[in-house]
């Protein structure tokens, strides 16, 4: 088997060539990458769910909009929370119950007390399911052009206004690919 880059930590983003509804204009953060597979969880579909709904406890912690975001297709029944601890990305030691995915981001353990983390918490995120890969199942997808591969920031799991998420981060890229952000939401309308 050949060698897998990670690519952990980095954002997958749609192409408009990408035809599966699962994931029109997402924005996918890539939790984990390696020869195993890939897990992520999407960033810009927010659901009509309060966080208070289904993790009581969680939902003063929880960003704006403080709702359950649909991570993607995958164990729609489970719950991921990730969060991003400010200063996060040095080599100190991360709060209990906070596991560093990359840099400042990390998993939040759902089950331990919300009050473990509320101090050191800058935003939360919860999410209903997961997309996930298969091994070598989304490198297949990357040659086929269905992803564009960038760099996150920690401001994008928590972003305010998830829905302009896709164009966001297309629009801050420094190379042809910020042209990509103008691309009609219905072409055959052009």
């Amino acid at each position: 088997m050949t060698e897998v880059s990670s690519l952990t930590g980095r954002l997958l983003v749609a192409t408009p060539a990408l035809a599966d509804p699962n994931f029109d204009r997402a924005v996918v953060l890539l939790l984990d990458h390696d020869e195993e597979g890939s897990l992520g969880v999407v960033l810009n579909r927010p659901t009509p769910v309060d966080v208070g709904d289904i993790l009581e406890g969680w939902a003063a912690l929880a960003g704006e909009p403080g709702v359950v975001f649909q991570g993607g297709p995958v164990s729609l029944d489970s719950a991921l929370g990730v969060a991003v601890i400010p200063g996060g990305s040095g080599g100190g030691r991360a709060p209990l119950g906070w596991r560093r995915v990359h840099g400042a981001i990390g998993l939040v353990d759902l089950e331990a007390p919300p009050e473990l983390l509320a101090s050191a918490l800058g935003s939360l995120r919860i999410f209903a399911g997961y997309a996930g890969w298969g091994p070598g199942q989304l490198e297949d997808e990357l040659v086929e052009g269905a992803w564009y591969v960038v760099e996150s920031e920690p401001g994008d799991v928590s972003s305010p206004a998830p829905e302009g998420l896709w164009r966001e981060v297309l629009r801050r890229q420094r190379s042809e690919l910020a042209m990509v952000a103008t691309y009609p939401d219905d072409p055959s309308l052009n």
